[in-house]
């Protein structure tokens, strides 16, 4: 498919990378050469992934002891991601059997379109089916999107004014609502666009403002988790579930965040957006514990040389940077680009990207799940791999202008 029409089906989608005419080729420090052999390498290892995973899963990650592949079934929230990154290899190379790989594994996940037990839809399908959609066309995959949009919006409280993340609280939260969840809202805007109803997109912009008014602290850090009672809509809680503790900013929350009001303001256009990702990118560029490498620690609370590293969120960061680049104009703009162009160059480089036929098939090394839990840490994870690959997508995009 010619570049053009690509780039016509991603606006179409929302999947596309917002440009600015204060970027030109000038700006960019990165090459041609290193998108492609960067790749080019991700298409052999996940070659080598493909190999390994078997029928009725999805990869998640590795046992370091053993290199033996952890896997995840279909209602996982990671479920999308091997699919997802499949297509983007497939984007950039056309082999059609990566796009044989990746329309197998949908087959597991169609199920998911009633699942109304997980906010984590957005992820599980969007990033599946929306890229699958995009790329082939097949309208089967769009009704499969609309019916997993309505399930998203069924976890809607209007009193509260977001979409509940979590059922599995006890008696800990009554309504937790994560920072994860911003992530989601894409697949709303998109079902709204397609679908003519405006149901999902006002759910969407009502979940972003409520998480706005009350996930975020003076220095635009973010809370993990806030539990809100469903009755009254009041805050019960400002909790943490993967950070280090409930006042630090877990690195990959505060990812999410940035990746979440870009996208928001990219699809509805509020300033309000596009202002609290210009803060979230302030607050993770200027946070004296960001390493020089620009891959930071599990948590901005923590430093030092044991301290684990979570490639994700910085594979997260930087894709989202790329488009935040894209709608502002000068010298900040250039900082996002730099600072993504940056993080790219740190993820690619043998301290993070692992040699071909290594890590499992994964392609990125240290990053980190849940330290808390004492889960996936310093490991490739899959959904490191498919914000790695989205980056290298959308920064040939701006090589390709």
């Amino acid at each position: 498919m010619k570049y053009r029409q690509i780039m016509k089906k991603m606006a179409a989608l929302g999947l596309g990378l917002t440009m600015a005419a204060s970027l030109h080729a000038q700006d960019l420090a990165l090459t041609k050469e290193f998108v492609n052999q960067n790749m080019h390498d991700a298409i052999a290892q996940y070659k080598t992934l493909t190999a390994r995973v078997p029928a009725g899963v999805l990869p998640r990650t590795i046992n370091k002891a053993n290199d033996s592949l952890i896997t995840a079934k279909s209602n996982s929230w990671i479920s999308g991601f091997y699919p997802g990154t499949l297509l983007y290899l497939y984007e950039y190379s056309q082999d059609a059997d990566l796009l044989k790989e990746a329309e197998n594994r949908l087959q597991l996940l169609e199920k998911e379109k009633n699942n109304k037990g997980t906010h984590d839809l957005g992820f599980m399908l969007y990033c599946s089916f929306g890229n699958a959609l995009r790329l082939t066309d097949n309208k089967r995959y769009q009704d499969i999107l609309l019916t997993g949009a309505e399930s998203l919006a069924s976890r809607f409280n209007p009193t509260v004014g977001c979409i509940r993340s979590w059922d599995h609280n006890g008696d800990k939260w009554k309504f937790p609502v994560i920072i994860d969840n911003m992530m989601n809202l894409e697949f709303l805007n998109w079902a709204s666009r397609v679908s003519g109803n405006p149901k999902y997109v006002d759910i969407s912009k009502i979940h972003a403002n409520t998480t706005l008014k009350n996930h975020f602290r003076p220095d635009n850090s973010s809370y993990h988790v806030i539990d809100y009672d469903p009755a009254t809509g009041a805050v019960r809680n400002k909790h943490t579930h993967q950070g280090a503790d409930h006042e630090s900013a877990w690195a990959r929350g505060q990812a999410w965040g940035l990746y979440g009001y870009t996208l928001m303001y990219r699809d509805i256009k509020d300033k309000a957006y596009l202002n609290q990702a210009r803060k979230i990118a302030a607050f993770i560029l200027d946070h004296p514990n960001l390493p020089e490498d620009g891959i930071p620690y599990w948590d901005y609370s923590v430093s030092g040389p044991d301290v684990p590293r979570d490639a994700s969120a910085a594979a997260i960061t930087a894709s989202a940077l790329l488009e935040l680049s894209g709608m502002v104009k000068g010298k900040e703009s250039k900082r996002y680009l730099q600072a993504a162009e940056h993080m790219l160059t740190s993820l690619s480089s043998p301290a993070y990207k692992a040699p071909i036929g290594t890590n499992g098939g994964f392609l990125l090394m240290h990053s980190t799940g849940h330290l808390p839990g004492n889960s996936e840490i310093d490991v490739p994870l899959s959904y490191a791999d498919y914000y790695y690959v989205e980056a290298l997508i959308r920064y040939n995009h701006l090589l390709n202008r």
